[in-house]
């Protein structure tokens, strides 16, 4: 079903016109959705060579591409998704789709460290992969060592000094408090390395419009393409992308053990979200820049993190070299502290008091008891999350009007205190 049309295209372009060709759908403009558990092979010949392609005991010819066998393995929709994925991403040779941005980190982690092997990882991270860290990867004996986002000398002596070190992940902007990690010097100081630990890069925040990491010397980039790729809050999906032949078979690999591929539908209705990923994306930027700016005066906010606010001379430079935009993340510490950001989501009337991000609808939540929640005290000191930290996820609304929304809770919120 995959096909390669629009090689060398922009992005914009060959995200349209690759991967799907309509002779292979009685002539159908886009793809159809095919429902199908398990394909026909042409010989026994044929499915031998498939199971020997799909389990790793052979290598693909070029240009050859594994018959299909059971959507557990693949399937036409995710093949026809993974192929669309990769232009936008820079640098990017492959993709391969999950049923969650969970199930992508997971399986990227299961088949790259083994019990022995150590994990650089940054902090904070989104809660879940923290949990993953300590729930899963920890009691496997894969030792896990954290450096605070944005300490770039510590995350280089960390990658130099750490024992059977095979992976570092790199979250950037952090969640939820949007400091830079430097992904090219990372890489940098773990290309001195032999073997080479993978460089992994989660770009759920930035990317694919903003930030390319591979560009900048990560091996692999992770996504939740829960958030912007599908950008309507209604699907749940996942996407690993990289240039290695030999990570990609891997991957595949433990993604065929786990059976946790994108089903047929949601990689039908996420493929045809992707060629209005940046349009998207542009629009939310602008909304949050022009919020987060006007917001930085507000007497009630201690401070408000955006990545045009910064006043770290190194986080300023990593994020002019590393970013083309700021992103529609923006994240407030309120003064008064917990009972002070819960009557700000108390009292919001066109933002959502939801987690998530990266939709269309603007959401607002309080990372501290949701989504870092899992997270203990010490580990939320270290990050910054505060309990008067408050995440907003910018939408594509008028921007002037989500501010009046902001500025109407923060003025109850002011009362409030001085009430109490």
């Amino acid at each position: 079903m995959s096909v390669h049309r629009g090689h060398g295209a922009h992005p914009s372009t060959a995200v349209l016109t690759r991967g799907f060709d309509p002779r292979l759908s009685v002539g159908s403009a886009r793809p159809a959705v095919f429902r199908s558990s398990t394909y026909v092979f042409a010989s026994p010949e044929a499915a031998e060579r498939a199971f020997n392609l799909v389990s790793g005991r052979a290598t693909p010819e070029a240009g050859e591409v594994p018959d299909l066998i059971y959507s557990r393995f693949n399937h036409p929709n995710a093949e026809i998704l993974e192929d669309q994925m990769v232009p936008l991403e820079e640098g990017a040779e492959w993709s391969i789709v999950f049923n969650s941005g969970m199930a992508a980190i997971m399986t990227t982690a299961l088949a790259l460290l083994h019990p022995g092997d150590a994990l650089v990882y940054t902090v904070p991270l989104y809660g879940g992969t923290q949990n993953l860290i300590h729930d899963l990867l920890e009691p496997l004996g894969i030792v896990c060592r954290p450096v605070v986002a944005g300490r770039s000398a510590e995350l280089d002596e960390a990658i130099r000094t750490t024992p059977n070190i095979k992976a570092i992940l790199i979250e950037t902007p952090a969640n939820p408090t949007m400091v830079m990690t430097d992904i090219k010097r990372a890489s940098l100081t773990a290309s001195h390395l032999d073997p080479r630990p993978v460089v992994m890069v989660d770009n759920t925040f930035l990317g694919p419009a903003f930030q390319h990491p591979i560009t900048l010397g990560a091996d692999i980039i992770l996504y939740s393409a829960t958030k912007y790729l599908g950008g309507f809050s209604d699907l749940l999906a996942g996407i690993v992308l990289g240039v290695s032949p030999e990570i990609n078979k891997k991957i595949r690999a433990r993604r065929g053990l786990f059976g946790n591929i994108l089903q047929p539908d949601e990689c039908w209705i996420l493929d045809g979200r992707l060629p209005t990923v940046a349009l998207r994306m542009n629009r939310q930027s602008k909304n949050a820049q022009r919020i987060a700016e006007s917001l930085v005066h507000r007497h009630e906010i201690r401070k408000v993190y955006y990545p045009t606010l910064f006043d770290d001379p190194d986080q300023i430079r990593v994020r002019l070299s590393q970013c083309d935009y700021p992103g529609a993340m923006i994240s407030i510490d309120l003064h008064g502290g917990k009972a002070a950001a819960f009557e700000f989501l108390r009292n919001i009337r066109l933002a959502h008091n939801a987690v998530s991000l990266g939709g269309m609808e603007t959401l607002v939540c309080h990372p501290a008891t949701t989504t870092h929640s899992g997270c203990s005290a010490e580990e939320k000191d270290i990050a910054g999350i505060t309990d008067g930290l408050v995440r907003i996820s910018v939408g594509v609304e008028d921007w002037r009007d989500l501010l009046r929304d902001f500025e109407q809770a923060l003025e109850r919120v002011a009362v409030t205190v001085s009430e109490k």
